[in-house]
């Protein structure tokens, strides 16, 4: 199991080429959250991130925790990963209730739309995230929160395939949970040096899956050693 997980993410997790365009889009907004960054902000751009708009969880999470390391601010690292992990679990709502209304066949179509491509969406990869999610279950909602590439991916599949509503949202904030301390650690510590966190960020997510693939072997093995 540990080892298809591992495959999955190897072969689903490639960042697309971004455009300067694209960058000077992300670069706008960032500026922007800059200016009237909230918890109330904190919470909507999660959301779209989590949910099929590409958008990078960098320039978010680590930039508010850098700010509340400045005297006078207003914002706490405690409250910023809870408002981040809200808005995660709001915008992978969107996912799992878009795939369960609208169905497979619509998903599908969306996803080879030209707007579906906009959104880095394909039919090819939606398949992929499919047939991982029904081949290993709830688990690969937890996974794949952690996961650049994924995290937006792994909803649909776990809407498809009606996942248990209270299951998805434990696993989703469980894993965003992990995802959100993780930046807003970094961005604690790194300060506003913010591109060095942009630049690292899939580094850092397989950084944590190295660390749980490492927790669920100690606990097979000592599962097994008990028996």
């Amino acid at each position: 199991m540990i080892a298809s997980i591992l495959l999955f993410i190897l072969l689903n997790a490639q960042t697309p080429d971004v455009s300067t365009q694209e960058r000077g889009y992300v670069e706008k907004i960032a500026d922007w959250y800059d200016e009237n960054m909230n918890y109330g902000t904190i919470t909507g751009l999660m959301a779209i991130e989590s949910s099929f708009i590409p958008f990078p969880s960098e320039v978010v999470v680590p930039p508010a925790a850098a700010v509340s390391t400045r005297e006078g601010s207003d914002l706490n690292i405690i409250l910023i990963v809870l408002f981040a992990t809200i808005g995660a679990i709001i915008g992978a709502l969107i996912n799992y209730y878009l795939s369960i209304s609208l169905g497979r066949t619509i998903i599908y179509k969306f996803a080879d739309s030209k707007l579906g491509h906009l959104c880095l969406l394909s039919g090819e990869k939606i398949e992929k995230a499919e047939k991982y999610f029904n081949d290993h279950g709830k688990v690969s909602t937890f996974v794949g929160r952690l996961i650049p590439g994924i995290r937006q991916l792994i909803s649909i599949p776990a809407g498809l395939a009606k996942m248990p509503i209270l299951s998805f949202v434990g696993f989703t904030a469980l894993g965003a949970g992990i995802w959100n301390c993780v930046l807003a650690g970094i961005g604690y510590v790194v300060g506003d040096n913010m591109d060095l966190i942009y630049k690292y960020s899939h580094e850092i997510g397989y950084c944590l899956l190295g660390i749980l693939v490492g927790v669920l072997c100690v606990y097979i093995a000592k599962k097994y050693t008990k028996k």
